[in-house]
């Protein structure tokens, strides 16, 4: 099963390509998920509008695996969000999701 936690972030256009740095798919975040073997992959979405919207797709195998994670580096992963708390002007989580495989697990 996977699980896979999505986030919408408003950017000021001033700090977008920090900001695209930091949440893509080889940036900051990526490298600090990368870590666990559970980490599968993140995706960084740009609105298609023009707007200063974005949106962070985050896969990892398990809900266990990412908490696991997530507890275990807590330090670091606090540090990263005030990182990017910097080059952001609001943030949303929109939610965490299976993926519906069609097996019924």
């Amino acid at each position: 099963m996977s699980y896979v936690l999505v986030w919408e972030f408003t950017v000021p256009a001033a700090a977008a390509a920090d900001f695209e740095r930091l949440y893509g798919p080889t940036g900051g975040w990526a490298a600090f998920f990368r870590a666990d073997p559970h980490y599968v992959a993140t995706e960084l979405l740009r609105d298609h509008a023009g707007l200063p919207r974005y949106m962070t797709i985050d896969r990892w195998r398990s809900r266990h695996a990412y908490e696991r994670f997530r507890q275990a580096n807590l330090d670091r992963y606090r540090a990263l969000d005030e990182e990017g708390e910097r080059l952001t002007e609001s943030e949303r989580f929109l939610g965490a999701f299976h993926v519906v495989d069609g097996t019924g697990a």
